[in-house]
């Protein structure tokens, strides 16, 4: 596995995404959101794990090296993020990722706030071809009807946040305008993915949901990419 940092420039200026990519070639990436924590050893982490399973993972830094481990400060952070330039920078990790790369697929996940931006793109930026969202708050029904692009969802039913009435607006959204979403929920709270946190963390739910990933990615991002025949 290799590691490198990609420069990315913006309207808002400049920015960097943390690479991770296998020592051989990558037929396709994923495009890995941060929680509102910032970049922290969590995410490089993550991207690593991609990186294993053959993707090259790029995890753009939507608060410009801002990091943090207080939950008010976190909080701080994601509200003073405009929505127009976290897709912004997502937008140039995936045109980066493409050129830089040779990818013919890219997918997009994130957690928490990274959740709300992955499905947030996945609506609004057409070059994804699957995306996995954790636990991140759902857009405004209009915004919900532009997505095409094949997704999980995962959530907690012990979530305070994104609790299960929203994923019911999801569900709901989905039925309405034939979204290709699937939503899953565990018995569990919100972040239960992240193992750095063992007050919230599900060893089981984590486990189940990663095996889920993996497969949704390896059918939209490795199976599509190959040529028919093959």
């Amino acid at each position: 596995m290799n590691t490198e940092t990609l420069n990315l420039t913006t309207s808002k200026g400049a920015t960097t995404a943390v690479v991770a990519r296998p020592d051989g070639e990558a037929p396709a990436a994923v495009i890995l959101i941060h929680e509102w924590w910032g970049i922290n050893d969590h995410i490089r982490d993550l991207a690593g794990r991609y990186a294993k399973e053959g993707y090259v993972c790029v995890a753009p830094d939507l608060f410009r090296g801002k990091v943090t481990k207080d939950s008010e400060e976190a909080a701080r952070l994601m509200h003073e993020l405009d929505t127009v330039d976290g897709l912004e920078t997502i937008n140039e990790a995936i045109v980066k990722t493409r050129h830089d790369f040779g990818v013919q697929k890219i997918g997009i996940t994130g957690y928490c706030m990274g959740g709300t931006y992955a499905l947030r793109a996945a609506c609004e930026i057409s070059d994804l071809a699957a995306a996995a969202a954790f636990y991140g708050d759902i857009p405004e029904e209009k915004v919900l009807a532009k997505l095409k692009v094949p997704t999980l969802f995962f959530a907690g039913t012990r979530d305070n946040w994104i609790n299960p009435e929203k994923v019911e607006v999801l569900k709901k959204a989905a039925r309405d305008f034939s979204l290709q979403i699937e939503a899953v929920s565990y018995d569990a709270d919100h972040a239960f993915f992240n193992d750095t946190r063992p007050e919230v963390y599900d060893a089981s739910a984590a486990r189940d949901a990663w095996q889920r990933v993996l497969a949704h990615f390896r059918k939209y991002l490795v199976e599509a990419a190959r040529p028919t025949g093959a």
